[in-house]
């Protein structure tokens, strides 16, 4: 049984910083792409991250770049986003996804596996 966990949500002030974990069970974990995605009420559910399954590669949409941060510690079965000089725009809830399709990582559809979403809410 395949299980995603993300934590380390919360309420911060603007320009303040989190780190949202994403813990995996139930599968090879090295062998999945994970995703961060967010989605905000009546919004689409938009990317925010991707990692490979070594973690050697990253992708980050250009809302959060030079901003946020995703790494992974395969050893943990753990994925992080360090997310850092958070704007209100930021809050919304955060979800981790995994994949071993490999093309398209942005696109939320290839993702078989989610968790259950941590909620960012960033105040001005």
């Amino acid at each position: 049984h395949v299980q995603l966990v993300e934590s380390g949500g919360g309420l911060v002030q603007a320009g303040g910083s989190l780190r949202l974990s994403c813990a995996a069970s139930g599968l090879t974990f090295s062998t999945y792409i994970i995703a961060w995605f967010r989605q905000a009420p009546g919004k689409d559910r938009e990317f925010v991250a991707t990692i490979s399954q070594s973690g050697g590669r990253t992708d980050h949409a250009d809302s959060v770049k030079g901003r946020f941060t995703c790494s992974r510690d395969n050893a943990k079965n753990t994925v992080y986003l360090q997310m850092n000089s958070l704007k209100p725009g930021d809050t919304t809830v955060y979800y981790c996804a995994a994949t071993t399709y490999g093309l398209d990582n942005r696109n939320l559809a290839n993702y078989n596996y989610w968790g259950q979403g941590t909620q960012v809410t960033v105040s001005s």
